[in-house]
């Protein structure tokens, strides 16, 4: 390692584990055999939308925040899109401490609203992530309080390492690493550990494809950066420095994944392992999904690494993956506008095993004679295959019927 990544080692990781033992969990790291099956790899889930603020961060915020009150710091900020401003609110209040924390005025409600809930003074500025740390910095100098960064600092990337230490105890022979990147402390962190305790470990860093800054600082690439994203959480237009020295020695591969793959990966995860992770915690599995050729017949460890998701967005998602998987889809039927049509429409769908959820008639618009309705159907179905069988029922009774994007 380079001088930047020596300023946290092996020893540190160890003793942020021993710093944080009975005071976070020790989450689960176990295999999906649905997964492993579905991507050819033998795939290890491991839980940090577990740990109580449904992040790994507060293992971070806990290491820091416990040398600090050692020392006799009064108050700390922090700047933070959700999770990393809940671990230091919840374990600043378990500590005495106050905490200030300085969240994107885009934060999803329900991050900001645990925030407060965990006895933190919210402060909603700016409109990124970036803009959010300025501010908080400003209020660190003029409050006199420490500011406790979100991933470049030597005490988070040695808690959020422990992760490592817990996968590699739990599953030794992992060949491959595949971690979500924003910042870079959580990879950091756990590649410095896995390096140690497995020198020839494959270490692969994800980050969504419209908020790609450490891959291009690392690499040298020029991928444009987007507005927003599902992975809010990894949305990091500047990485640290630190990180950055540490993870141009640790990574040996980088993989940026579209929206849709997030998308698809947070369905997966709910229905598969029954388990709700953010965007953030789904991009591990989004980069499996997108290219099994990398990782097939490879023991692979993934990061669940937060839960904490809108649940009007997750509603959106799922309904967005369901379209997707054919199992909500529209129809359109055209037909004669008799007494009668509609029912013998419906009597048709429900003998093919369709359920209808909404029905919509129209008359006045289109292209339509006086005598011809057009009927769109909103059905749930089993798959694409399934959806086909729908409209050669209808096809075959003698109506027109597609279906509609």
């Amino acid at each position: 390692m380079n001088a930047p990544s020596a300023q946290v080692t092996f020893a540190d990781i160890q003793a942020a584990a021993h710093r944080l033992s009975g005071h976070v969990l020790n989450t689960p790291c176990v295999e999906s055999r649905t997964l492993s099956d579905i991507t050819g790899a033998q795939v290890y889930l491991k839980f940090e939308n577990l740990q109580f603020t449904a992040s790994f961060k507060e293992r971070g915020a806990l290491n820091t925040l416990a040398q600090l009150n050692d020392q006799g710091v009064q108050g700390v900020v922090a700047a933070s899109a959700g999770n990393h401003a809940q671990g230091v609110a919840y374990h600043a209040r378990r500590l005495g401490l106050r905490a200030v924390i300085v969240m994107p005025q885009f934060a999803p409600g329900v991050k900001v609203e645990r925030t407060r809930a965990f006895g933190a003074e919210v402060v909603l500025y700016g409109d990124s992530f970036d803009d959010a740390r300025a501010h908080a910095q400003m209020l660190s100098q003029r409050d006199g309080l420490h500011f406790v960064h979100a991933f470049d600092d030597a005490a988070v990337i040695a808690g959020q390492g422990t992760i490592g230490l817990e996968m590699l105890q739990a599953v030794p022979d992992l060949d491959t690493l595949v971690v979500a990147v924003g910042g870079g402390g959580l990879l950091a962190g756990i590649g410095c550990a896995a390096r140690a305790l497995r020198t020839g470990i494959r270490i692969v860093g994800v980050q969504a494809r419209r908020f790609p800054g450490m891959v291009n600082a690392v690499t040298g690439s020029t991928h444009p950066q987007g507005q927003s994203t599902l992975a809010e959480g990894i949305a990091v237009g500047q990485p640290g420095a630190i990180t950055r020295a540490m993870l141009a020695d640790l990574v040996d591969d980088w993989m940026l994944v579209d929206e849709a793959d997030i998308e698809q990966a947070i369905v997966m995860l709910l229905e598969i392992e029954k388990t709700v992770v953010e965007g953030a915690g789904a991009a591990g599995l989004a980069a499996l999904l997108q290219a099994p050729e990398k990782f097939k017949g490879q023991r692979v460890g993934l990061v669940l690494c937060g839960g904490n998701i809108d649940p009007l967005l997750l509603s959106a998602i799922i309904q967005r993956g369901m379209v997707r998987a054919g199992r909500l889809c529209r129809i359109k039927v055209t037909a004669r506008d008799l007494p009668g049509t509609l029912a013998r429409i419906t009597q048709l769908v429900g003998q093919a095993g369709a359920n209808i959820e909404e029905v919509h008639h129209q008359r006045a618009f289109g292209t339509l004679t006086g005598q011809s309705v057009e009927i769109e159907l909103l059905l749930q179905t089993r798959n694409a295959e399934h959806v086909g069988q729908v409209l050669q029922a209808l096809q075959a009774a003698g109506f027109t019927a597609q279906a509609s994007t």
